[in-house]
């Protein structure tokens, strides 16, 4: 498995990969892929143009306004899941979701890709300085919380969002 930044070769991959969490999971997020799932996203040319500049520091989001990097997780020639990667924390992210969010493709859940992408994005973050990572999941995502805790998560807080979902965050020193 690698991660590697989108690229337009990987369009067709990327659509059968945002067609299937749609397919699967319509109304969800694809968390840490700054939004695939979005309708204006059926345009891959406009997300690769937004995630670039997103890695620049340039985000939509007033609350997510730090550099990122958007990863796809490839095993073989598929796109087994995504992962972003924001290069430090604001007081927002520091609160809430962390340095880290990730997906891994339904039809591919539950074969350790999470763990196996989350280990190659904490070499990301060494080779960016981050000396200390924080990373998020529902308190509901058993896997997730699995996956934290197999690469080195130390509990730390908990909150809860305005819909009611309790996340729960953790550390992972580097």
């Amino acid at each position: 498995m690698e991660l590697i930044f989108p690229a337009i070769e990987h369009k067709q991959a990327a659509l059968e990969y945002r067609r299937e969490w749609l397919d699967i999971e319509p109304g969800e997020g694809i968390n840490g892929s700054w939004g695939l799932q979005r309708q204006e996203y059926e345009n891959y040319e406009k997300w690769l143009n937004d995630i670039e500049l997103l890695r620049a520091g340039q985000s939509n989001n007033p609350n997510v306004n730090v550099p990122a990097t958007t990863y796809f997780a490839f095993f073989d020639d598929i796109i087994v899941g995504n992962i972003q990667i924001r290069h430090y924390l604001n007081d927002y992210l520091l609160k809430t979701y962390g340095h880290i969010g990730y997906s891994v493709r339904p039809s591919e859940r539950r074969k350790g890709y999470a763990a196996k992408m989350l280990a190659l994005a904490l070499d990301k973050c060494r080779e960016l300085g981050i000396e200390k990572v924080l990373v998020s999941c529902g308190k509901d995502n058993v896997g997730s919380a699995k996956t934290i805790l197999k690469n080195g998560g130390v509990p730390e807080n908990e909150f809860t969002e305005a819909d009611g979902n309790i996340v729960q965050q953790y550390w992972i020193a580097l």
